[in-house]
């Protein structure tokens, strides 16, 4: 039975985590060690499926591309002192904010990296809009309006009655595919709401845009590895805002630099995606444009949608590295 795509991107993740741990076996100070955890029992489960498939090599190819690169930028790894402990996360860390899959951290001085695992996508943080969520509060530290809500909550409660009603009558539940304009009567009103409270949320508070990149991006600095099947290459992105990576360590220094991004100060464009009627499209200044696309996650009927964010444009001043495999 094939991989899902959630499958993989575990597997990806079991993937890195094995390679760094073979690229730095005697090769680091102190002993480098893989917490047990139920993460990394799924992980390893879902590469194990990849194993039966005949899929593993290339994940365990591109993920040997991402640790040579990572090993060149970050001496912490092999020359920090004390032992080094690589650990899966759980997905509830990305719920949280931290979208690190893979951290390795040193025990004794608490120095981390983090590694984002991507398998032949380059999305971000997913996220949810409902009746009762509040973006605003949740993203960004400042609550959205009335006249939001007033405008989402009988959209949103007219999908859980459709749900209720399924239940109460004992009757299978119902699937967006049998709605005949979801995306005129749910998607785009929905998403007219969201353009219009970020904008007004934008105009009266000047953080705005750098707290959208923060949530997005998580509240750690990290590397972003995204395998490309059909190009056996992994690209190595260094998402450096706060300054933590490329530290040097006992007198070791990387031979590049990896500079510290600047967040967005200004919002250019939000608005709908040309030619598209479930996706937006934000662009700011320093170079950072998003795209986030409305889907209902699930094929049964739910109060809820989901986005799918994608990074589109990033600083000039990032440090990109793509490495055949």
């Amino acid at each position: 039975m094939a991989l899902s795509n959630t499958e993989y991107g575990k597997a990806y993740e079991y993937a890195c985590l094995i390679s760094l741990k073979e690229h730095l076996s005697g090769q680091t100070m102190g002993m480098v060690s893989i917490t047990d955890s139920d993460a990394y029992k799924t992980a390893k489960n879902s590469f194990d499926k990849a194993e039966k498939e005949g899929v593993a090599g290339n994940l365990i190819r591109a993920a040997n591309a991402a640790a040579r690169v990572i090993l060149r930028l970050e001496p912490q790894l092999q020359y920090g002192n004390g032992d080094l402990i690589l650990v899966i996360q759980t997905d509830a860390q990305g719920i949280a904010g931290d979208v690190r899959d893979v951290v390795c951290i040193r025990g004794t001085n608490g120095w981390e990296i983090g590694i984002s695992c991507k398998h032949n996508h380059h999305a971000v943080k997913h996220s949810r809009l409902s009746a009762t969520i509040d973006f605003g509060a949740e993203w960004l530290d400042i609550p959205c309006s009335k006249e939001y809500f007033e405008t989402i909550v009988p959209i949103f409660n007219e999908l859980r009655d459709k749900r209720a009603e399924a239940i109460e009558n004992n009757m299978p539940l119902p699937l967006w595919n049998d709605i005949p304009d979801k995306v005129g009567r749910y998607y785009i009103p929905i998403l007219n709401a969201f353009l219009t409270e970020l904008q007004q949320l934008a105009d009266n508070h000047e953080n705005v845009p750098r707290k959208l990149i923060e949530y997005m991006l998580g509240r750690y600095d990290f590397y972003k590895v995204i395998t490309d099947d059909r190009k056996e290459t992994t690209r190595v992105e260094a998402i450096n805002i706060a300054g933590t990576l490329n530290k040097p360590a006992n007198g070791h220094h990387s031979i590049v630099d990896v500079s510290k991004l600047k967040l967005p100060t200004r919002i250019y464009h939000m608005g709908m995606v040309p030619g598209s009627d479930n996706k937006v499209e934000i662009v700011c200044d320093e170079g950072w444009t998003l795209t986030m696309r409305i889907h209902n996650a699930s094929s049964k009927i739910e109060p809820s949608l989901k986005f799918d964010v994608q990074l589109v444009s990033l600083p000039s001043s990032i440090h990109a590295q793509v490495e055949p495999w």
